[in-house]
């Protein structure tokens, strides 16, 4: 009987370093992509169906509530993704419970209204499981030039 719970303890030791993301990882990233590509089709109440109430966007130092962001932000976001060409590097995802993060890096290139695109993009985004589905809590996006 050790010998099989140290080979399950031995077992559990290599496994859990190799682990990007627990098991529901996939899940909140999933979400999270229904997210993006709503917004990708231009399909901005299908976009929103994925945010929480409460929700909140930050980036370039401002704060908006998810009405500022539905009403101000996500017609840019659509525009944008519509012209521009996204790659996503990489995406880490960790779930705690009902609580989920999302790392990623995005790069943009292409042409927005005339004007040549190039940046990387980082993201953050906090989601909550409600319902048996994600919701995203909050996004932080922030870029810089490749």
């Amino acid at each position: 009987m050790k010998t099989n719970a140290r080979r399950l303890a031995i077992l559990f030791l290599v496994w859990l370093p190799g682990c990007a993301s627990p098991p529901a990882g996939p899940d909140v990233v999933a979400a999270l992509d229904s997210f993006y590509a709503a917004v990708k089709r231009g399909d901005a109440t299908l976009a929103m169906t994925h945010v929480a109430t409460d929700a909140v966007f930050v980036e370039s130092g401002k704060l908006e509530t998810r009405a500022e962001y539905e009403k101000n932000h996500l017609p840019a976001d659509i525009a944008f993704e519509r012209q521009v060409t996204g790659r996503r590097d990489s995406v880490q995802a960790t779930v705690d419970g009902d609580t989920g993060w999302v790392i990623a890096s995005t790069v943009y290139e292409g042409t927005f209204e005339g004007s040549e695109v190039n940046f990387v993009s980082a993201q953050l985004a906090v989601l909550t499981r409600e319902d048996g589905g994600w919701l995203i809590r909050a996004i932080h996006w922030s870029s810089r030039r490749p």
